[in-house]
């Protein structure tokens, strides 16, 4: 199954010994097939099937963040940043993101990652008929189409990149989307995770540096995300 990518990452760079850098860590990464710098604007544009967690991953570990401020054509891509409803004032309710993106003609990737779950386990992610969250998972409807599995490490991190045939982004914009013990997806608890799935910018639809509501930097704002557990 062909998968094509194109994301753009706001990356901090100050000269070609930064994108040298990169490069070098990139290179561990497969399915990169083009990569280009914009050092004025300071933004990073990479083509192929690497999903864009992988390239975040690779990125970060030269030292710097990344952030995807782009992927795939307008109307083409769509994230969903999971909460957990249980009840615990000590710790951030994020437990993790997905980025659904068209990745052919008639297929979706669905970048999936979590933290924060328990270690060693297997979850099943799934679309719900509603985008109902007032309950959690609980108020989400029923089945609106399976997504696979992902499991987790000893640290309860997990990542999975689920390829789905014939499930339009627009579809699902809207929609819940619900991570479970439940290998069938149709037993929903308090514990499982949640979220909205909303659209999310294309390649170059979205270039700001400073956020025209909070007045904050996108580094800022990258702060903030990563405090609440936010870190692909």
């Amino acid at each position: 199954m062909a998968i094509y990518l194109k994301t753009v990452f706001a990356v901090p760079m100050h000269c070609q010994d930064c994108t040298k850098d990169i490069d070098k860590a990139l290179n561990n990464v497969n399915g990169i097939e083009t990569v280009s710098y914009d050092l004025a604007k300071q933004l990073v544009s990479i083509e192929g099937s690497a999903p864009p967690s992988s390239i975040v991953q690779a990125i970060q570990n030269t030292g710097r963040d990344a952030i995807v401020r782009g992927t795939g054509e307008p109307n083409s891509s769509a994230v969903c940043i999971l909460e957990t409803y249980e009840p615990d004032k000590a710790t951030s309710p994020v437990r993790g993101l997905a980025r659904l993106v068209k990745a052919s003609s008639t297929s979706t990737l669905v970048d999936l990652t979590l933290t924060g779950m328990l270690p060693k386990s297997t979850y099943f992610a799934s679309i719900r008929a509603a985008g109902d969250i007032s309950r959690g998972p609980l108020s989400t409807g029923g089945v609106y189409r399976q997504l696979g599995s992902v499991t987790t490490d000893d640290k309860g991190v997990g990542q999975a990149f689920l390829v789905k045939e014939n499930l339009p982004i627009w579809e699902m914009i809207g929609r819940a989307l619900v991570v479970g013990q439940d290998a069938d997806c149709k037993t929903m608890f308090l514990k499982d995770v949640v979220g909205v799935i909303a659209r999310s910018a294309g390649v170059w639809e979205n270039e700001k540096t400073v956020c025209s509501c909070s007045g904050k930097t996108v580094w800022e704002e990258r702060k903030d995300a990563v405090e609440k557990g936010i870190t692909v």
